[in-house]
């Protein structure tokens, strides 16, 4: 995207220092680092920047402010999940980007999805951070948004996640966390707003208070970062050893009725120029003759489980009738092959992440690279330069 910034990469790069880079991100983590990291970041400019940025802002604004909207989506949270005193808006959310070449050759983003969720907010910045620092990118490159330096970033993440609680009173919680491919962020959270993660499992109640063990102690929980994906409790049968619905006394850093209301759910309702055209499974007056521009996508799966791009009417009419209102045709967007790599052009998806305090500000963002049909890691396996990322903009 910035040709000079790439050539310069490009002829720059080697082994020695790509094998440092990923050295220094596991000694950073306190682990070793499972999935695919690229061996490169993504330079843009930062006009395309701030137009992912303030497009994923207004959408956010028009969810959160559709009464009408929300009504709908909050018939989708399944009783036993739906949390008590609703935050008025995602104190944590994400939006994700593909970016795409048009007819007459202008370079643009289309929106994939997005989620009122926390992500890598740890992990990221680190990821870049070391990306600059390894490789030696010019002092101009940019990588957090809203013209925050590290040092600002990490004081709005630590108060985000902890608000006025003691540390040993916070916990991150999500359902199996050592298991997690999102373990390196779980323990970066750790380091610098000084919590514990927990295994949902664990979490102890009594009345309406929840408890974490502590060697042979019960600490009170006062707030919980939460990362727990509620299909993934629903997928493995767990049995959750408190009731989300109960009036607990705790307070949520991130409150999980928002991973319904703003999820694949909301695609269909979005007005935006960059908003790819999106229906409901159940809504289809007829199966479009041209399957292979549409992607069939299942509303509140995570990390493109179950996602078939291009299916076929097979795929479509084996959708029980039952589940339909949960599955969305989106149409398909194109990633265009923009950056120039040793192993050919590459595609990026670019995550713009939000932290929304008395404001929502973009703060940070998350790249994915690939050459496949998708931008996931398990998507791109056994290929060089693609992966986790991120991105760079001047």
């Amino acid at each position: 995207m910035i040709h000079e910034l790439r050539a310069w990469y490009n002829s720059h790069f080697t082994q020695e220092k790509y094998r440092l880079f990923l050295a220094r991100l596991d000694a950073v983590c306190g682990m070793h680092i499972e999935f695919k990291v690229s061996e490169t970041p993504f330079f843009l400019p930062s006009a395309l920047m701030s137009a992912m940025a303030e497009a994923g802002r207004a959408m956010l604004h028009q969810l959160v402010n559709d009464a009408d909207y929300l009504a709908k989506a909050r018939r989708t949270i399944p009783e036993q999940f739906c949390v008590p005193n609703e935050a008025r808006h995602p104190l944590f959310a994400a939006v994700d980007f593909g970016i795409v070449r048009t007819a007459d050759g202008e370079v643009v983003p289309r929106l994939i999805e997005l989620q009122g969720f926390p992500t890598l907010f740890a992990f990221q910045p680190m990821q870049a951070l070391l990306f600059k620092e390894t490789f030696g990118l010019p002092q101009e490159c940019c990588f957090l948004l809203d013209d925050l330096d590290l040092e600002d970033y990490l004081m709005v993440f630590r108060r985000a996640v902890l608000g006025a609680c003691d540390p040993e009173h916070v916990v991150l919680m999500d359902l199996d966390p050592e298991r997690q491919k999102t373990r390196p962020d779980f323990l970066l959270t750790e380091r610098f707003c000084g919590i514990r993660t927990i295994n949902i499992r664990d979490v102890v109640q009594e009345g309406r208070k929840l408890f974490y063990r502590s060697n042979s102690s019960l600490v009170p929980i006062r707030r919980i970062y939460n990362r727990t994906i509620v299909d993934e409790v629903v997928g493995t049968g767990v049995q959750v050893p408190f009731e989300m619905r109960d009036e607990l006394e705790v307070e949520w850093a991130g409150h999980p009725n928002w991973f319904f209301l703003i999820s694949k759910f909301s695609l269909p309702f979005l007005q935006h120029p960059f908003v790819p055209k999106t229906m409901f499974l159940n809504e289809l007056d007829a199966v479009p003759n041209d399957l292979d521009r549409w992607v069939l996508k299942p509303l509140f799966s995570f990390a493109g489980t179950g996602v078939v791009v291009g299916p076929s009417r097979t795929e479509i009419e084996a959708v029980p009738e039952h589940q339909r209102t949960h599955y969305v045709l989106q149409e398909r967007v194109e990633y265009a092959p923009l950056i120039a790599t040793p192993h050919g052009e590459t595609k990026a998806e670019v995550r713009i992440m939000y932290i929304w305090e008395n404001e929502l500000h973009a703060v940070a963002n998350l790249v994915r690279m690939g050459r496949g049909k998708m931008m996931g890691v398990r998507y791109n396996q056994n290929m060089a330069w693609v992966g986790s990322s991120a991105a760079f903009f001047v």
